[in-house]
């Protein structure tokens, strides 16, 4: 199966909308975020409170990257992405791969493929959709039309895109979500973490998404 194949019908991530044949077999809306004024926050349907024994309990620390063993006969440079496992794989070569703990989609909105790293950004930005920004006025709410990169950003630190589609490799500003199944497809890694990966990832490198 081609890359048209493997990838038809995912859903934009928080920067757009989909076709709207798309959005409905992916089940993803976008305008489903919430917008917090207080804050200038965003706040996803996933979202979930920090855990208070997170930061004081060591063994809720985030899951340390580390250099093991690997079979993969992908090329050096790849990514290769577990979700059933919720782990990142980046190939070193010579049987060796750097393993990074991450975020996957939850039931139903995980998917699987492969396709390139088509670009990488440092502190994205969000532009939200006209359909949201149309929806929160209607609530009397105004939206802001651009939230700059930043720690408030739920884009995190870094973004590397997938393919032609939005859905990304990218941080977090709720590191404790790491290792669940609770986003709405992409991948999320602590922001220490991406910053690491993507240091390290050449735009055009193969990702490879496996259950």
């Amino acid at each position: 199966m081609g890359r048209t194949g493997l990838f038809a019908g995912l859903a934009l991530l928080i920067c757009g909308i989909a076709p709207a044949g798309a959005q409905a077999q992916s089940g993803y809306d976008p305008r489903t975020w919430s917008y917090d004024e207080t804050q200038n926050v965003l706040i996803s349907p996933s979202y979930s409170e920090p855990d208070p024994g997170y930061i004081d309990n060591p063994d809720r620390a985030p899951v340390p990257r580390e250099v093991v063993a690997s079979s993969e006969a992908e090329p050096e440079g790849s990514i290769v992405i577990n979700t059933s496992e919720r782990r990142l794989y980046y190939l070193m070569g010579n049987g060796k791969a750097l393993r990074y703990a991450v975020g996957v989609g939850k039931d139903g909105l995980s998917w699987s493929g492969r396709d390139r790293i088509s670009s990488k950004r440092q502190w994205p930005d969000w532009r939200p959709p006209a359909e949201m920004v149309a929806r929160e006025a209607a609530k009397g709410r105004e939206l802001p039309r651009y939230v700059e990169g930043g720690p408030n950003n739920p884009l995190g630190a870094r973004a590397l895109y997938i393919g032609s589609t939005l859905y990304r490799i990218h941080g977090t500003n709720q590191p404790w979500t790491v290792g669940q199944a609770n986003s709405s497809g992409c991948i999320r890694m602590t922001n220490e973490d991406v910053i690491d990966l993507f240091e390290r990832v050449d735009v055009g490198a193969q990702v490879i998404v496996r259950h």
